[in-house]
């Protein structure tokens, strides 16, 4: 069965540190770009980092440079990770794993929600 599962949000002090995570069931997933996506309250989600399945990276300029976006290609899952530094409050956000096109994107998880505060 095809799924999307992210965990690893929380409510954090501007400048402090998260790592989301996600599992994507379907062996499927080992062949595509693998993209972290938000959505803030009133805005439409946007992709903020992806990666390829040999590991090239690209992020958005509002996260270079303090994201980092990893996967790792098991056999019947890919779990892809995203490490969050420098946070402030405008990456408060849902945020989700999904495929990079939307030629081959699945139904998206639930999410986990970022929240920066102090």
């Amino acid at each position: 069965q095809v799924q999307l599962v992210e965990s690893g949000g929380g409510l954090v002090q501007p400048g402090g540190s998260l790592r989301l995570s996600c599992a994507a069931s379907g062996s499927i997933f080992r062949f595509y770009v693998m993209g972290w996506f938000r959505q803030a309250p009133g805005k439409p989600r946007e992709l903020v980092a992806s990666i390829t399945r040999g590991g090239s990276t690209n992020y958005s300029d509002s996260v270079k440079g303090r994201f980092t976006i990893s996967r790792d290609n098991a056999e019947t899952t890919v779990s892809v990770y995203l490490q969050m530094n420098s946070l402030k409050p405008e990456d408060t956000a849902v945020y989700y794993c999904n495929t990079e096109s939307a030629t081959y994107r699945r139904p998206w998880g639930q999410g986990t929600q970022v929240t920066v505060s102090s």
